[in-house]
C-alpha cells in the first residue's frame, strides 16, 4: 500500500484481470454497510416473492379458460376468471411499489452512510492528499461514484433476487404442467452462456473507462468554471483552447456511452436470439404433442406463456456476473478512497491540551513534499545523497511565549513549510516539533487546532454571507462579537454599508470584495477565534496603500500578548521581531535581532539592502 505513495494504491491494472470476477471479500464489504438496513431488505425479499408468486397465476388462468371456461360455456366461471386477470396485476403492482419503497430505504441509506464516511475520511487527510488530487476526481467519486453504487444497491441486486425467485417458481410450476417440454425449453440453456463469457471483461473495462473519463470531465468543470479559472481563462485569451479540450474530453465521455450501449445491446440481442430458439422449439414439440392428443390446447398455450419467465430470468442470470461485478466496480472506487490511510494520526493515549503557554521548538527538522501518504513520518531517515531536496532540512530553532519570530528568505526557502507543520497540516519527514514540550504528535488534534489561528497570504472565503464566514471561526457568535472582531480589524464600517449588512453574500472565494476588504475579514475571523499562538503571511504587496495601512492597523493589537510566527514581507515587522530566522534552501543559515544580523553581513544584510529597505523606500513614498 506504502510502494510509491497512494497515487499507486488508486491504480488499477485492468490487465490483471482475465474476466469479472465477484471479490468475496469487496462483497461481504458491501453487505456489511447493509446490516442496518436489514429490515427493508426483508421486506424486499417478500415483495419479490408474493410478487413471483402471483405472476405464476395469469397463465393457469388462460389455461382453464381455453380447456373449461369457453368449451362449457361456464359464465359465472368466466366472470371470476375476468375478476382474476384485473387482480392479480394490480397485486403485482402494489407490491412493486413496496418493493421499490423498501429497496430505495435501503439503498439511499447504504449510500447516505458511504457517502457520510468518505467526506469524513477525506476531510482528516493531510493537505499532501488534496495537492496530489484534483478536485474533481474528489467530485467524481462522491457523484458518479457514489451513484453507480446506489444503483447496485437499489437496481442491480433487487433484480437478481427477483430473477431468482422468478426462475425458481417458473420451473416448478413448468415441472408440473409437463416435465418433457421443461427439458426441451432448457436444452438451450449453454447458449445463453457463451457470451456472457465473452462480454463481462469488456463491459467491466468500458465501465472503469467511462468513470476515468467522467472524472477528468468534471475536473476541467472544476477548473475552468470558477471564478478564478474563468478569469485565467479570460485574461489569457484561451476560452477557445479550453473549449477545445472539454469538447475532446466530453467526447470521449459520449463514445465510451455508445460503445457501451452497444455492446450492451448486441449481448442482450444474443441472448433474446437464443430464447427464440427455445421457444420454437416448445412450440414445435409442443404442437406435436397436441396432434397425439398428449397435451390440451390450453396447456400448451400456459406452458408457452411462462416462457418468458423462463428465458427472462435466464439470461438475465447469464449476466448476472457481468451486472453484479460492474455494478461492484462503483464500490471498488470508493473503497480505493476509504482504504488511503490517513497520515496525521491522533494517538490512542493523545494528551488534551486545554490553554497552551506557546513556547515552539523544531529540534532538527527534516521535510519533504515527496513522503509517501501514510508513511510513518517519525521513522523516516534522513535523504542520502542523490535524492530529492527536502523542504527543509535540520531546522532547529525556538520560539519562546509572548514574542514574535519573524521568517524571511528568498522564495522557496521554506517559510510557508514551517507555518503549515506548526499546526500539524503536514508531519515532519524527521525529527520533531513541541509545544509547550509536547511533542505535537502526542497532543489530541482538536486541541493543537485550537491553540493555533492563521491568516494566510490567500485568505480564503466560502460562498456564504459574511456572517457565515466569520462563524467559522466560533460558530455561536454572538453580533456584537461579530462587530467587535470586525471593528478591530477596521472592517465593521464597510460592512455594515453593505445592504444586507453581515448577512451579504461575498461570492465565489469571495470575489465581490476587494483582496484588503477579503484579508481584513480573515483577521476578523482569526480575532473571534483568539488563539494562543498567532501563524501570519503579512503579504500586502500586491495591496493599496489604504488597505495595507487598515491591515497592519488591525494586525498590530492581534499580535501582542501572542506567540507569533509571521513570514516577514515588512521592515516595520523586522524590526519589531524578537528573533529573526533567515531560510535558504531549507535551512535556518542565521538567526538573531535586526542589529544583530546586519552586524554580521550576511544573507539577511543580502536581503536587507535588496528587499525590505527598498519595500519601505516604495511605501514611504506611496503614503
Amino acid at each position: 500500500m506504502h510502494n510509491g505513495g497512494w497515487w499507486h494504491f488508486v491504480a488499477f491494472d485492468e490487465s490483471k484481470q482475465s474476466r469479472p470476477v465477484v471479490d468475496r471479500a469487496l462483497v461481504r464489504r458491501v453487505f456489511a454497510y447493509a446490516r442496518p438496513y436489514l429490515r427493508p431488505i426483508l421486506g424486499v425479499l417478500a415483495a419479490i416473492t408474493l410478487s413471483s408468486l402471483l405472476g405464476l397465476l395469469p397463465p393457469l388462468i388462460y389455461r382453464e379458460l381455453i380447456d373449461r371456461v369457453l368449451p362449457g360455456r361456464d359464465l359465472p366461471l368466466l366472470n371470476w376468471m375476468a375478476v382474476g386477470l384485473f387482480v392479480v396485476p394490480l397485486l403485482s403492482g402494489l407490491l412493486s411499489v413496496v418493493q421499490r419503497r423498501a429497496s430505495a430505504r435501503a439503498g439511499e441509506g447504504i449510500i447516505y452512510d458511504l457517502r457520510n464516511q468518505m467526506f469524513d475520511h477525506l476531510g482528516r487527510m493531510s493537505l499532501r492528499f488534496f495537492t496530489h488530487t484534483k478536485s474533481g476526481e474528489i467530485v467524481s467519486r462522491f457523484n458518479n461514484d457514489v451513484v453507480g453504487a446506489q444503483n447496485a444497491i437499489t437496481g442491480t441486486l433487487p433484480e437478481i433476487l427477483t430473477n431468482v425467485v422468478t426462475l425458481l417458481s417458473t420451473l416448478a410450476i413448468m415441472v408440473a404442467i409437463e416435465w418433457r417440454l421443461v427439458l426441451l425449453s432448457i436444452a438451450v440453456l449453454p447458449l445463453f452462456l457463451l457470451p456472457a463469457r465473452r462480454v463481462g471483461l469488456t463491459l467491466r473495462k468500458i465501465r472503469r473507462q467511462a468513470l476515468d473519463y467522467n472524472a477528468e470531465m468534471s475536473n476541467q468543470i472544476a477548473e475552468a468554471l470558477t471564478v478564478s479559472g474563468a478569469l485565467l481563462m479570460k485574461i489569457f485569451n484561451r476560452a477557445a483552447d479550453e473549449g477545445r479540450r472539454f469538447h475532446r474530453v466530453s467526447g470521449q465521455v459520449r463514445d465510451i456511452g455508445v460503445e457501451r450501449a452497444q455492446v450492451a445491446q448486441l449481448f442482450f440481442m444474443s441472448l433474446g436470439l437464443v430464447g427464440a430458439i427455445g421457444s420454437a422449439f416448445v412450440y414445435w414439440a409442443g404442437g406435436w404433442m397436441v396432434f397425439d392428443g398428449a397435451l390440451t390446447a390450453g396447456t400448451i398455450v400456459a406452458f408457452t406463456a411462462y416462457l418468458p419467465r423462463l428465458y427472462g430470468p435466464i439470461s438475465a442470470l447469464a449476466n448476472v456476473q457481468v451486472e453484479f461485478v460492474t455494478a461492484l466496480v462503483s464500490f471498488e472506487r470508493v473503497f480505493e478512497y476509504l482504504d488511503m490511510p490517513v497520515e496525521i494520526q491522533e494517538k490512542p493515549n493523545a494528551v488534551a491540551l486545554q490553554q497552551a503557554v506557546g513556547r515552539i521548538a523544531f529540534e532538527d527538522v527534516w521535510f519533504s513534499y515527496l513522503q509517501e501518504e501514510g508513511g510513518s513520518a517519525a521513522a523516516a531517515p534522513g535523504p542520502s545523497a542523490g535524492d530529492f531536496h527536502p523542504a527543509l532540512q535540520r531546522v532547529s530553532f525556538v520560539v519562546e511565549p509572548g514574542t514574535l519570530t519573524a521568517l524571511v528568505g528568498p522564495s522557496g526557502a521554506g517559510k510557508t513549510t514551517i507555518t503549515y507543520l506548526l499546526p500539524r497540516l503536514y508531519d515532519p519527514t524527521r525529527g520533531r516539533i513541541t509545544l509547550d514540550g509536547y511533542d505535537l504528535r502526542d497532543l489530541q488534534l482538536d486541541s493543537l487546532v485550537r491553540q493555533f489561528g492563521v491568516v494566510s497570504q490567500e485568505s480564503y472565503l466560502f460562498h456564504a454571507s459574511i456572517r457565515d464566514n466569520l462563524c467559522y471561526a466560533k460558530a455561536d457568535a454572538t453580533q456584537a462579537e461579530l462587530e467587535a472582531a470586525c471593528r478591530a480589524a477596521y472592517i465593521h464600517e464597510m460592512v455594515a454599508g453593505l445592504p444586507d449588512g453581515y448577512d451579504t453574500v461575498v461570492g465565489e472565494r469571495g470575489y465581490r470584495l476587494s483582496g484588503g476588504e477579503k484579508q481584513r475579514l480573515a483577521i476578523a475571523r482569526v480575532i473571534l477565534k483568539n488563539p494562543r499562538i498567532l501563524v501570519l503571511d503579512e503579504a500586502t504587496s500586491h495591496l493599496d496603500s489604504q488597505s495595507e495601512a487598515w491591515i497592519q492597523a488591525a494586525l498590530e493589537p492581534l499580535l501582542v500578548g501572542r506567540t507569533s510566527v509571521v513570514i516577514a514581507h515588512r521592515l516595520s515587522t523586522i524590526l519589531a521581531a524578537d528573533n529573526i530566522l533567515v531560510l535558504d534552501r531549507g535551512q535556518v543559515v542565521e538567526q538573531g535581532t535586526h542589529d544583530d544580523l546586519l552586524a554580521r553581513g550576511g544573507l539577511y544584510t543580502t536581503l536587507y539592502e535588496t528587499q525590505f529597505r527598498a519595500r519601505q523606500e516604495l511605501s514611504s513614498v506611496g503614503s
